[in-house]
């Protein structure tokens, strides 16, 4: 109990301290992103994109569906070796539309590529913006508050990684 009471205490003074030693800064990414001509072309090229692989995903959806339901009207009448071969079809087209739909949408799809080409310049030239931003007024933190917080930002001055894994080597011996 009395160490919880110290690591508190010790915590709120660091707590205290931070905001008067750094500044701290935020930017909203989304917004920025709204008013560059560049980024809302680049949007837009995506949004076609989508659009159009939407619509043949729809197509594909939709054939499956008819295809369905015309075995499902007659596979009572079917022999046992028509109604193994189309639902071997279906089975088929239906894998067909998942494989579309991961080849364009999935983690790794065409969209993500697609966003990474385009946006990808862009975003760096924000982030380059945004750094010699930081450096000239000062900032040793920016975060993007659009969505989830991100750091963006940190200035050198501030960071312990070499300190950490200096302690860390020399931890234990």
């Amino acid at each position: 109990m009395r160490r919880m009471c110290v690591t508190a205490l010790l915590l709120a003074a660091i707590a205290l301290s931070a905001p008067a030693q750094s500044k701290i800064g935020h930017i909203n990414s989304e917004s920025i992103m709204q008013t560059l001509p560049e980024a809302i072309d680049a949007q837009k090229t995506l949004d076609g994109l989508v659009s159009q692989w939407e619509a043949e995903l729809q197509k594909m959806q939709a054939d499956w569906k008819k295809k369905f339901e015309d075995y499902d009207k007659k596979k009572l009448i079917l022999t046992d070796q028509a109604r193994a071969d189309q639902e071997k079809d279906l089975r088929s087209l239906d894998q067909a539309v998942q494989d579309y739909r991961n080849r364009k949408f999935g983690q790794n799809g065409e969209l993500f590529q697609k966003q990474n080409e385009v946006m990808k310049p862009i975003q760096n030239k924000i982030f380059q913006v945004l750094e010699d931003i930081a450096k000239e007024d000062g900032y040793d933190y920016v975060f993007d508050k659009s969505g989830q917080i991100l750091l963006l930002y940190a200035s050198d001055k501030n960071d312990l990684t070499t300190k950490v894994i200096q302690r860390m080597q020399s931890f234990g011996k």
